[in-house]
């Protein structure tokens, strides 16, 4: 029964006199409250099977949400936990060990599953929520075109906060980069201590913490992921023995081979590519080599020493000829050639007025 059925039955409200001047109200016999008690005893009695089943149905609403909820979130973790247990077993290959760290592993999967979880949460309960309100007959209509408007309203208002988001949940979802990596952002590069989901924290070369917001990242260039290369020019001059040069290269490459910890950071063998250019008066020889990710400039660094020092024991000249010859002589005074300054410079010095010439006094006039 509705309301007004209910007021219906309370009993019927004293009329204004035709008059319309005012009266006293009518104070009610007993028979009328008793008659009244009786018809909200039997309206409470008529309608108590529905409210108990509106009830009923509200629980049990509300205690599979509960339920859906928990399992929904327990497998969720599990899928989380068995994923780390996957990676796990490729930490045993030195490749998986690189490019899958711990903290890398850690933070990765703890933004995944918090995603996972509170987007299932708000579905579970969102759900929940209009079915409970559906059992009350409350027409959900114009809610959820208010929910429209205001969703898209607050999506238009902070569409650069979304656009964070949902960037950082790609990024980590498609394991574009992680903690440890080196990677050029475009906006800023440098080593990743942190991944958000709305900003990744990067540390630069000179030790700077370079804040990056995830919907601003265009392109993502990860030095840290597969291999790297090592590439070193090595200039001689025009007409040095190609030969000589090649087998001293060689040389160098095959004993860098087999030391430590080169071996380890070399991911292949060292290369002597060739002539990368030929000018008048030198020649770039190329030499390269795959190296462990993010040691390339290590490894770099230790090939140019080597080179150096074997080019010198193999008598192979730097670029530029040989050196000027020593000057055995000392250099001439170069104020010795000349002359000092002459006495008559001066017009005050005695030669100078002896050399003046005699002027006569011109007498006066009559």
């Amino acid at each position: 029964m509705s309301l007004s059925a209910v007021l219906l039955a309370v009993g019927p409200s004293p009329s204004p006199s035709p008059s319309g001047t005012p009266t006293a109200p009518a104070v009610p016999s007993l028979q009328d409250a008793q008659e009244s008690a009786t018809n909200a005893a039997s309206w409470v009695q008529q309608n108590w099977s529905t409210w108990l089943a509106i009830g009923l149905r509200v629980l049990l609403i509300l205690v599979i949400a509960a339920v859906l909820r928990v399992a929904v979130r327990r497998a969720i973790t599990k899928l989380i936990d068995r994923m780390n247990r996957t990676v796990q077993s490729v930490d045993g290959t030195s490749l998986g060990g690189l490019l899958v760290n711990v903290e890398r592993r850690r933070q990765r999967s703890q933004a995944i599953g918090s995603v996972l979880r509170s987007v299932a949460s708000f579905l579970i309960l969102g759900t929940a929520a209009l079915m409970v309100l559906g059992t009350f007959e409350i027409n959900l209509a114009p809610l959820l075109a208010s929910a429209g408007v205001a969703g898209v309203a607050i999506g238009f208002g902070a569409r650069n906060l979304v656009t964070d988001f949902l960037s950082g949940v790609f990024m980590i979802l498609e394991d574009q980069y992680g903690v440890g990596d080196t990677i050029d952002a475009g906006v800023a590069s440098g080593e990743v201590i942190e991944v958000g989901l709305r900003v990744t924290k990067l540390r630069g070369d000179s030790g700077e913490i370079w804040y990056v917001r995830n919907g601003e990242v265009k392109r993502i260039g990860n030095l840290s992921q597969g291999w790297a290369t090592a590439g070193v020019d090595v200039t001689v001059r025009a007409d040095e023995d190609l030969d000589k040069v090649k087998r001293t290269l060689n040389e160098v490459a095959e004993r860098m081979s087999k030391e430590e910890p080169w071996n380890e950071l070399l991911w292949g063998p060292i290369e002597v590519l060739g002539l990368d250019s030929v000018l008048l008066d030198s020649m770039v020889v190329r030499v390269s080599a795959k190296t462990m990710p993010g040691k390339s400039l290590t490894v770099e660094r230790e090939l140019r020493w080597r080179i150096k020092r074997a080019f010198d024991a193999a008598d192979i000249p730097i670029v530029g000829g040989p050196p000027a010859p020593a000057q055995e002589t000392e250099l001439a005074d170069p104020t010795a050639a000349v002359a000092p300054p002459s006495v008559y410079a001066n017009s005050a010095s005695p030669q100078a007025e002896a050399a003046s010439p005699i002027v006569q006094p011109r007498s006066a006039p009559k």
